[in-house]
């Protein structure tokens, strides 16, 4: 994105439910991701259909009073016009801080940011098996969060990336938050400003969502669930009406 978006004037205007969860790619933590290592060098093929969304939906991520624990959930979709998928996993990692109040972004590095929680790992770091889908089948999978007495209040982004192989070939689709800001910038906007989406730039088959985990004293649930939840109608609006345009090719501009 071409300029870090700031919550805190949107939240002056708007008035939104603090429970919805933030579906897409975060524009507060759009800065940070300069330090951050781009997608896969050797590239992945792109996926043999239109990319409509539904791959990973239903991102939910907790929020959580510091001391707290929750659930991060999503779903993975097979498209009914698409090939069996087999040796599907989702990885999950918390990667940025957005502290409220002050708004100040940063790296991953204080001792109480959250980890995720599966039956094995406790990191912040999580990657699951989720097996084998057929056309048109849906897994619901989840992996838990929890937070220490000490977790600073605001808001934690987790990126994600789905990677599986069909007929025999490996895709692998990754969120905003995998790739540096020079690389993104060059993928989404064309030499004339215009908005396109270059996944051969990226190195990667398609794009996922990201969503936030936020921490916050019973004093601030109000007003960081404002801010969560202005974002998420800006990303969101943002997103429908870029893919909701014909797509052309799916392995360079669009």
């Amino acid at each position: 994105m071409r300029a870090r978006h700031d919550p805190a004037r949107h939240l002056r205007r708007a008035g939104v439910n603090p429970g919805w969860t933030v579906l897409a790619v975060l524009a507060g933590f759009g800065a940070l991701t300069l330090a951050i290592p781009s997608g896969q060098a050797a590239g992945f093929s792109p996926l043999p259909i239109a990319y409509d969304g539904t791959l990973v939906s239903n991102l939910s991520a907790p929020s959580l009073a510091p001391g707290g624990s929750g659930t991060l959930a999503f779903h993975v979709t097979d498209p009914r016009s698409f090939a069996p998928m087999s040796a599907v996993t989702m990885t999950l990692d918390v990667y940025a801080f957005n502290a409220f109040p002050g708004n100040a972004t940063s790296s991953v590095g204080s001792a109480g940011a959250p980890v995720l929680v599966t039956p094995t790992t406790s990191e912040s770091s999580a990657n699951l098996s989720l097996g084998a889908l057929s056309p048109g089948s849906t897994v619901s999978a989840s992996v838990g969060v929890a937070t220490a007495a000490n977790t600073p209040t605001g808001t934690f982004a987790v990126r994600t990336a789905l990677e599986f192989v069909a007929n025999g070939t490996t895709y692998r689709l990754e969120s905003r938050g995998w790739f540096s800001a020079s690389v993104w910038e060059a993928a989404t906007f064309l030499p004339n400003g215009s908005a396109t989406l270059n996944l051969s730039v990226l190195g990667v088959s398609g794009v996922t969502p990201e969503t936030a985990i936020l921490v916050s004293s019973s004093n601030w649930d109000w007003a960081l669930g404002l801010i969560l939840g202005a974002s998420v109608l800006l990303v969101a609006a943002g997103a429908w009406v870029y893919f909701r345009r014909a797509p052309k090719s799916s392995s360079g501009a669009r």
